[in-house]
């Protein structure tokens, strides 16, 4: 099946709002069987929209828009659509309900804009709306005949509205559903395995040759760099997709080994929150050029106050000193981006806190504060136990936000590697 998305909105193209939809649905649809084909980006204007979707209903089997469908005089897609098809809007008195309920229930009076909300495009069908007013619809292209239906190939327009927290549950609910009852279930299979420690050219070096002989049985091979980390995509439709993209996982694995943190959605912390539970083991940490970004990660993952105790964002020399008991003759010596700082640090942290593992990170985040000797991106990433205190150095020559992001993701692979082993 071909599937297209049209996302509609001038505040996209200004770079003003950051568009998730093309992530989410495309991932959604993927996980449906259907893979997007083409996903474009359009203003908020007449010819931009009718043109988008005309050429989209030209090629594919599923059109989905997203955006448009609100009450401003910037929500055009319901109208435009409307005229492209040549059909004409009508009052739906189901979505008038609705609305009238929803400001109802919320004590406010109904703005007398959402008054268009309520007409739709005849012949369609309404999706209301459980977290806003404007509804979603889908029309059938192949029954409605519109521009080039046969009457015989499913052919739908769906329209989404644009807040993500009320499009994602009306594609759950309704898309999903039709999806089903109208197109015939295909086969598509994706695996990602998340790797660390390997630049995104070696890690296909490593492994591009002994997956030939299943690239030439349909295997897809995809690779994604992130900050400090390199995904391997694996995917397959059709008969025997699940087989080939399974031997394609073990030739991986068998490659990469250690190298592999997780699988499809894992994160890093995820992975060390999981095995430090698993372990009944607990951890602190003590940051400094970090800024309190490891700490961030690790509290993102539910369940993680049963093994983190907690930490310290020790970002100047008095800071360490006081709280992580880095002494003053090893700061005066040998400065506070050293292996021996942070060796003290993740020794004192642990102490502080009582835990049974710390990390602890300094270095140079620039873009300032480099010397030859220790120019911009240099650190260290201490991580102490009852076995003692293990010091990396580092070279994280990035911007800072990067930098904090990719020293962050190499710490935890250091208590990950540790976990595995012990």
């Amino acid at each position: 099946m071909n599937v297209e998305l049209v996302n509609t909105g001038s505040e996209l193209m200004l770079g003003r709002v950051l568009n998730t939809h093309q992530q989410w649905l495309c991932r959604r649809l993927a996980d449906l069987g259907h893979v997007v084909t083409r996903q474009v980006a359009v203003a908020d204007t007449g010819r931009d929209i009718q043109g988008a979707v005309r050429e989209a209903l030209g090629r594919a089997d599923l059109v989905i828009t997203t955006g448009g469908l609100g009450p401003t005089s910037d929500d055009l897609t319901r109208e435009l659509i409307a005229e492209l098809l040549g059909v004409k809007l009508v009052e739906n008195r189901d979505v008038c309900a609705h609305i009238e309920n929803f400001f109802a229930k919320r004590g406010r009076p109904r703005p007398a804009r959402t008054s268009v909300e309520t007409f739709v495009p005849e012949g369609a069908l309404v999706f209301l709306n459980a977290a806003g007013t404007a509804p979603g619809l889908a029309l059938n292209i192949a029954a409605g005949g519109w521009p080039g239906a046969d009457g015989k190939t499913p052919r739908w327009l769906i329209m989404l509205p644009g807040p993500p927290r009320e499009l994602r549950p009306m594609f759950d609910q309704f898309v999903v559903p039709l999806l089903k009852r109208e197109f015939a279930d295909e086969i598509f299979i994706c695996r990602t395995l998340r790797t660390t420690g390997i630049g995104e050219s070696r890690v296909q070096e490593f492994i591009e040759s002994d997956l030939q002989p299943l690239v030439r049985r349909g295997l897809e091979i995809g690779y994604c760099a992130r900050p400090g980390a390199v995904d391997v995509r694996l995917a397959a439709g059709g008969a025997g997709a699940e087989q080939i993209v399974g031997a394609g996982e073990a030739v991986v694995q068998r490659i990469l080994g250690a190298s592999i943190f997780g699988f499809d959605d894992d994160e890093i912390e995820n992975v060390v929150v999981r095995l430090l539970t698993a372990r009944n083991k607990t951890l602190a940490l003590a940051e400094s050029c970090t800024g309190g970004n490891l700490a961030h990660r690790v509290t993102n993952v539910p369940g993680a106050s049963a093994v983190f105790l907690g930490g310290v964002v020790c970002y100047a020399n008095a800071v360490k000193e006081n709280f992580v008991a880095v002494s003053a003759e090893t700061l005066r010596r040998h400065g506070a981006v050293s292996e021996s700082v942070a060796r003290e640090m993740a020794r004192g942290a642990r102490q502080k806190f009582g835990s049974d593992f710390a990390l602890a990170i300094t270095g140079i985040a620039g873009p300032g504060g480099g010397t030859p000797e220790k120019p911009v991106g240099t650190g260290f990433i201490a991580l102490a136990s009852a076995a003692g205190v293990e010091v990396k150095p580092f070279l994280n020559a990035w911007d800072r936000e990067t930098f904090k992001q990719v020293t962050s993701t190499q710490a935890l692979e250091l208590l990950r590697s540790r976990l595995n082993s012990a």
